[in-house]
């Protein structure tokens, strides 16, 4: 249940965005939008301040708001700034972990699934819940919101990385990695925590996705 109908619209829109049914460069015309959604333009401009806020639309003078492009960029930014933070908040983890910390790593980590070539939405849900459940055991609460970010502007080019198709052997390694990970950081063993993130995110999907945006035609 949503608690408001600017709540629903946001995740109406903000899935069909990420699961690239509005792609990139698409025009959203609120009018329109708001009779899809049984809701007022109210609610709906309140979903799509919050969405231009994360980087996925942009608005114009003329109510329509159009879905932004991807660029090799931001993919590039974004990849640098998780190879710099992410190993750190799994090191925290490792420090900080408290029983509830482990309990809620663990359960994310028993609905991980490998990632098909033609996932959902939903199945990338489940991986981004057993990173932030590894990165809110950090317990700093500046580095948790500064990842909750970089995972908002990220969710679209994970689903571009996912058109380099990978073999079953690398699809293991991933696998094996979040599981290296977790046993990490329930250790409390801070530097195998972060050493062994820095290499996960290395082949991430986020990496993935760079070099593809890099490669096509200009």
């Amino acid at each position: 249940m949503y608690s408001t109908k600017g709540d629903f619209a946001y995740e109406a829109l903000r899935n069909r965005i990420l699961s690239h049914e509005y792609g990139p460069g698409t025009v959203l015309n609120q009018a329109m939008l708001a009779r899809d959604l049984g809701i007022s333009t109210t609610p709906l401009r309140e979903a799509l301040r919050r969405l231009k806020s994360e980087g996925l639309v942009e608005l114009d003078a003329h109510r329509d708001a159009r879905v932004t492009d991807l660029s090799a960029e931001e993919a590039r930014d974004l990849l640098e700034m998780r190879r710099a933070l992410d190993p750190i908040a799994a090191s925290l983890a490792a420090e900080r972990r408290a029983t509830a910390d482990i309990a809620a790593m663990r359960a994310a980590f028993a609905e991980l699934e490998p990632l098909s070539d033609r996932p959902e939405v939903v199945d990338l849900v489940a991986h981004r819940r057993f990173h932030r459940a590894i990165y809110l055991a950090s317990h700093n609460e500046l580095l948790i919101g500064t990842l909750d970010g970089l995972w908002d502007k990220a969710d679209r080019y994970r689903l571009v990385g996912l058109k380099e198709r990978r073999d079953q052997a690398q699809r293991d390694e991933t696998a094996a990695e979040h599981e290296a990970i977790l046993d990490a950081v329930v250790a409390g063993d801070g530097a195998l925590a972060a050493e062994v993130m820095s290499r996960h995110i290395r082949s991430s999907l986020g990496a993935k996705a760079l070099t593809r945006l890099s490669n096509r035609p200009r």
